[in-house]
């Protein structure tokens, strides 16, 4: 029934998820939580940590005893002594045993203590490894949200040029009949729009692809109902650009995923480091044994009645020598319960074992072990350098972005000036259709640059922001 209920509801949600693709423009946010939960390398590193909470527990189960209970039921079958008459014979008997086996290490070279703390350890960097994929993926989310909105607006952009173009097209066909202009002037303008069209459409082209790739990262198949939703994006202010890359530097190696799982995988080589040479040491273990049997073969017992049994006689007097003889017979087995307490055995004691030599095979491991350390060492090292790097080329490129931006915007409201009194000169009949669309195709390359420039600036903000701490948002 329970699985019916299941099929069901996915069938619902199937349905619904179908009726509202139409509509739906995912967020930010909507995007970012999708690809964490659908990421299959996020899944994978999950299938990570919950082999490190195992291992975790298995190191803790190593400081309780070992307990291993054993029995066995034998049958032996053909020819053999009968145990009550001492004959051969072909027989049938069934003996069974049991037994309990205890174990405690007392003293192992405290591998014990660093095991549980190596797989502490290990847990931690399953954590910081996890998180720090999911930082990246949360990066890699936000660029593709962007492109989609940057290709978006440069859509928009050349859509708005070619319905410029198109008035003047219509606008110049009347000021060939009233003689200012020429035909040759109307066939630049159309050829202009022509390109502008193309233009339209590879903008179209792209913001498709743009819109592929974040479904392909979200893990979303249906890409032809796949959008998202615009957000009035205006050029952000950042305080992190006051702070000197040093400081951001500094700040990062505090939080940063990749940072802390590089110190991590340190204290883990220390930790592997002790265990190796805690195999070096003695090893004191305690144990203990209990073990009974039972038999189901008849017995031999006394009846309790004695016979005269001439053993020999007296030389001399020759008088006969009389031992006292108790009879025998045949009885059940005794009954289990009794059997249980009377054929039970202890073994107890305490084990020491001493390493003296094995083939160099512990030192040698103390020594691989030496340097791993030394390596997990120079990565932490190495991670830092890299870190460091990367802050200080983000910190440049997102003052060069505020540069660039500016002077786009700068060109543009020049660009801007330009075309206008090219448009009142080639109305005026003063200035030709080509240079008209030169400076034209000049404006709009401007305004289409300001755009790229504007997203180029805001991501790169972002990044900033990114290895400051602050959540990525819009």
């Amino acid at each position: 029934m329970k699985k019916v209920s299941y099929y069901f509801t996915l069938v619902l949600l199937s349905l619904g998820t179908v009726l509202y693709a139409q509509t739906k423009q995912w967020t930010l946010e909507e995007c970012v939580i999708l690809a964490l939960e659908k990421n299959i390398t996020i899944k994978q590193n999950e299938l990570n940590y919950a082999n490190a909470e195992l291992d975790k527990l298995s190191a803790f189960a190593s400081f309780l005893p070992s307990v291993n209970a054993s029995a066995n039921h034998s049958w032996n079958i053909g020819l053999n002594q009968n145990i009550t008459t001492g004959l051969l014979e072909n027989v049938t008997t069934q003996f069974s045993s049991g037994g309990v086996n205890l174990g405690l290490d007392i003293y192992k070279g405290k591998q014990n203590f660093n095991q549980l703390h190596r797989a502490n350890l290990a847990l931690l960097a399953s954590q910081y490894q996890l998180a720090d994929i999911s930082d990246d993926i949360s990066l890699l989310v936000a660029n593709g949200f962007l492109q989609i909105m940057f290709n978006k607006e440069i859509l928009g952009v050349q859509q708005a040029q070619l319905e410029v173009s198109e008035v003047e097209l219509s606008r110049s066909k009347e000021l060939i009949k009233a003689g200012v202009l020429t035909l040759g002037d109307v066939y630049e303008l159309e050829a202009n729009i022509a390109t502008q069209k193309q233009a339209v459409v590879q903008a179209e082209n792209t913001l498709r692809l743009a819109k592929i790739n974040l479904a392909q990262l979200l893990l979303i198949t249906d890409y032809e109902n796949f959008d998202i939703e615009m957000v009035d994006l205006d050029v952000p202010f950042s305080e992190v650009m006051k702070e000197s890359p040093k400081k951001i530097f500094e700040k990062a190696l505090t939080f940063r995923n990749d940072i802390k799982l590089a110190e991590t995988n340190v204290a883990i080589a220390e930790t592997d480091l002790k265990l190796a040479k805690g195999t070096l040491q003695p090893s004191l273990r305690a144990f203990y044994g209990y073990s009974t049997r039972l038999s189901y073969a008849d017995r031999i017992q006394g009846t309790g009645e004695f016979t005269d049994v001439p053993i020999g006689f007296v030389r001399g007097s020759g008088e006969v020598v009389n031992t006292r003889v108790e009879g025998r017979e045949i009885v059940d087995p005794l009954p289990i319960a009794d059997q249980l307490g009377l054929n039970d055995g202890h073994n107890f004691g305490i084990q020491l074992n001493i390493p003296i030599f094995n083939a160099f095979g512990a030192k040698n491991n103390v020594k691989r072990n030496k340097i791993n350390l030394a390596r997990s060492e120079f990565t932490k090292e190495q991670q830092q350098l890299d870190l460091e790097a990367t802050i200080n080329q983000a910190y440049n490129d997102a003052e060069g972005a505020a540069t660039f931006y500016e002077a786009a915007k700068s060109t543009v409201e020049a660009r801007k000036l330009t075309y206008t009194n090219a448009q009142k000169r080639f109305n005026a009949g003063v200035l030709d259709s080509f240079n008209f669309s030169q400076i034209k195709q000049r404006y709009e390359a401007a305004v289409s640059d300001e755009v790229r420039a504007k997203y180029d600036y805001i991501f790169k903000l972002k990044v900033l922001d990114f290895y400051f701490g602050i959540p990525l948002e819009f």
